[in-house]
């Protein structure tokens, strides 16, 4: 079985993912996922440093990931370009891992963490989608803490994503993230149960 997981950035995915792994999943990252298609000499890369210059390398030519996100986050159309460069990469790694983990691992569940899985129009590669909720509110406060981000930048952030609660609407099962870690685990070890997992 595979599923696709997201959520709102800042919403925990990592955390759901992780605790998913812990119970017995393999874990596809989407996230990773781009990282990798960005390393240096890359195809990918030559075209983001041609589109948005030099600004984005750093002298050791590795993407400089907080300065591409400055001009793409307050710049619909560029970062309209960037996905165009990156989601098609990702999809193509994505889907052949899919197929590569449950050809080897039938009886296992696949979980793939991807964070614009409605954005890109990708619920129905996946049996079932789960959503990690948590309030607007608790995005931006996470947002700013984590990344260093000032209240308009992570307002940016969440600007360029689906709001997280017509997401929650669209899911096959939310996970309320918002409370504390062992209640996020007791909606997971339900779900596992559930599912016969």
């Amino acid at each position: 079985m595979n599923i696709g997981l997201t959520g709102g950035i800042a919403s925990g995915k990592s955390t759901v993912s992780a605790y998913l792994v812990a119970m017995g999943a393999i874990l596809i990252d989407a996230d990773q996922i781009a990282r990798e298609v960005v390393l240096p000499g890359s195809p990918a890369l030559n075209k983001i440093q041609h589109i948005f210059g030099e600004t984005v390398i750093t002298a050791e030519g590795i993407l400089n990931r907080k300065k591409l996100g400055e001009l793409v986050f307050a710049n619909e159309s560029s970062r309209k370009q960037l996905e165009g460069i990156l989601h098609p990469e990702i999809r193509t790694i994505m889907m052949q891992r899919m197929r590569l983990y449950e050809d080897e691992n039938p009886e296992r569940l696949v979980v793939v963490d991807v964070p614009l899985l409605y954005e890109s129009n990708l619920a129905s590669m996946f049996e079932m989608v789960l959503l990690v909720y948590v309030p607007r509110e608790i995005q931006l406060d996470r947002l700013t803490r984590r990344d260093g981000l000032s209240r308009g930048q992570a307002e940016e952030r969440l600007a360029a994503q689906m709001p997280i609660d017509q997401k929650a609407q669209l899911a096959d099962l939310v996970i309320d993230n918002s409370g504390t870690p062992e209640e996020t685990e007791a909606q997971l070890r339900q779900f596992w149960r559930e599912k016969g997992l």
